[in-house]
């Protein structure tokens, strides 16, 4: 999900969608183009689509971490992107894709849900103010877009069961939207709040080490029922990594971490 400016709103690519304007889109095995749009890919992984493939794969997080994402830092970001590394292949195929399709569907990420569907999140002149802003964007080999069936943005999240990647997304795109700023000074990406950050987004078997492990208990006040949340949910705990960024990194005040 991109960080967007009101002034770059009319440059971007596709079709803008209200909340009521429908599309036209079904995806199944019997068109030409399927399984093409699996190729090739610069596919953002979000936290939410770590946690659940890595899961979905029974893997721990550095095992995943390391065999399947290339972690990128773009010209004037100051928070790595991590994408989904293709396949050693010449079409350089999704790594998880086969001929019957996608074999991590059920955890499949958010773009791949949320297809051919794109989602922004336009940030306002008022400080915090934002919203979710979404385009229809299939590639020009896509079958799909004439098929006769008309859905509205919200129809197809919950025809795709994308509600919850697409509202993880949206938390995590105002957490990555502060890191415009470089939070890190001398120290840089790798000194400790720049590795503390990562591990809190994209490493939650490490971080869950490092809440119920460490002395990180002791050192801050968490409710008592939050954390037995965040030892039954690892969605949990991911939120709660989000704040820790906000806390640890931006000094945020929280109403969940006091010291």
């Amino acid at each position: 999900m991109k960080s967007i400016k009101p002034e770059a709103m009319s440059r971007l690519p596709g079709i803008p969608l209200k909340n009521n304007d429908t599309f036209n889109f079904r995806c199944h095995r019997d068109l030409s183009c399927f399984n093409q749009c699996c190729r090739n890919l610069n596919l953002f992984l979000y936290p939410y689509d770590v946690l659940r493939l890595k899961k979905g794969l029974n893997l721990d997080s550095d095992r995943f971490l390391e065999s399947h994402v290339d972690v990128v830092l773009r010209k004037d970001n100051y928070f790595p992107d991590v994408l989904l590394r293709m396949a050693d292949n010449e079409s350089m195929t999704c790594p998880f894709l086969s001929d019957a399709g996608c074999t991590v569907y059920p955890d499949r990420p958010d773009t791949c849900r949320t297809f051919p569907v794109e989602h922004g999140m336009l940030f306002k002149d008022r400080p915090g103010a934002s919203e979710i802003v979404s385009f229809f964007r299939p590639p020009d080999f896509c079958q799909g877009r004439h098929e006769n069936q008309a859905l509205t943005v919200a129809q197809w999240a919950q025809d795709q069961e994308a509600v919850t990647y697409n509202q993880m997304t949206a938390r995590w795109a105002a957490i990555k939207a502060l890191f415009q700023k470089d939070p890190w000074g001398p120290d840089g990406l790798n000194g400790t709040k720049g590795k503390m950050a990562f591990m809190a987004a994209y490493n939650i078997d490490r971080f869950r080490d490092f809440v119920f492990q460490s002395s990180f208990l002791k050192r801050y006040r968490v409710k008592k029922a939050l954390v037995k949340k965040l030892r039954a949910s690892d969605r949990e705990l991911l939120l709660f990594g989000f704040e820790w960024i906000r806390y640890f990194v931006w000094n945020i005040p929280s109403k969940n971490i006091r010291s």
